[in-house]
């Protein structure tokens, strides 16, 4: 079995570590970054993969800049570098380090979506495929040569979160999978194609809702994609509501639910964007989106907690015609 060094730090990196820990191979050392204050107390707060090494008496190292322990990765004397969501960037003295090199497990099918957030943006862009891939590490961002690749479909509904437990759950089988190939020397080294797409982080300004410009598909994406992290939400009265979960719908089908407000389609096309088109506490909450609608089905509102859009509106009196911006 081969002798690694793992880096990585949240859960989506601790799933591959537990793989190939049970797969046999030697780790000999883990790689995180520092614990952080998190939390009303600011307690600092280990790292899953700190967590995880540490159950199994692994040595642990957390160095705020890797070129700090160096010659300590040198001394280890690796077979090979594992590097899952570890947030740092290597550079090339380290990556080096290894005889065989250094390996990455990507959340995208390279190289669409190289960055720090392949999956966010795969369910923001609404996407019906997205998958894994394992490559051998270069001093560019996630464009290495491919090992191994593995596809998997997003379902219509499928969050941030639920697809990221997914493929945090093939990331370590792949890994394994390649570990396999490059012990016995069958790992292939494909070269990625030139043309590719950027996943960088997510900032804050994405999470508002824009009601004017992006259609009621557009807006469920992104609703999606930032959960269960940042989360979209939009402003009424001055106060923000967090939505964590929403069904896009178009006109007609909205006419065909609610034949009443048929001889008010022409009025439908002048409201601005965010208007409520329709309020009911049994049948919920229905916004005005670009050429579409937007039912909101769970939101949250400030210092509350999630709650589905019926126990919403029997605490929040919002009626038809009012806007959320």
């Amino acid at each position: 079995m081969l002798n690694i060094i793992f880096m990585g730090t949240p859960d989506f990196a601790k799933e591959s570590l537990e793989a190939i820990y049970n797969a046999g191979h030697n780790i000999i050392a883990v790689i995180t970054n520092p614990d952080r204050p998190k939390g009303r107390g600011m307690k600092l707060i280990a790292s899953p993969v700190k967590e995880f090494a540490i159950e199994k008496n692994i040595q642990v190292l957390q160095p705020e800049k890797i070129k700090e322990i160096k010659d300590t990765l040198v001394q280890l004397k690796p077979d090979l570098f594992c590097v899952v969501a570890y947030g740092k960037i290597l550079p090339k003295d380290i990556l080096e380090i290894p005889k065989l090199g250094s390996i990455n497990v990507h959340g995208s099918l390279l190289p669409k979506y190289r960055g720090a957030a392949p999956i966010q943006w795969a369910v923001i862009n609404g996407d019906k495929q997205t998958g894994i891939t394992t490559m051998y590490m270069d001093e560019g961002m996630d464009t290495g040569d491919i090992i191994l690749k593995q596809e998997l479909e997003i379902s219509e509904n499928e969050t941030t979160g639920e697809l990221w437990n997914r493929l945090s759950k093939i990331g370590g089988e792949l890994l394994v999978k390649t570990l396999e190939k490059i012990e016995d020397g069958t790992a292939p080294r494909i070269k990625q194609a030139p043309e590719f797409t950027l996943a960088p982080m997510l900032s804050k300004e994405i999470a508002k809702i824009d009601w004017k410009n992006k259609t009621a598909i557009e807006i469920k994406n992104l609703i999606r994609g930032l959960n269960p992290i940042l989360g979209a939400y939009t402003t009424y009265k001055g106060k923000k509501i967090k939505i964590w979960k929403a069904e896009a719908e178009n006109l007609k089908t909205f006419i065909e639910k609610y034949p009443e407000f048929e001889e008010h389609i022409s009025k439908f096309e002048g409201m601005i964007g965010g208007t409520i088109v329709y309020s009911d506490i049994k049948k919920g909450l229905y916004v005005k989106a670009k050429n579409s609608i937007l039912i909101l089905q769970e939101v949250q509102a400030e210092n509350a907690k999630k709650m589905c859009i019926q126990d919403f509106l029997r605490g929040n009196l919002i009626q038809t015609g009012e806007i959320f911006e």
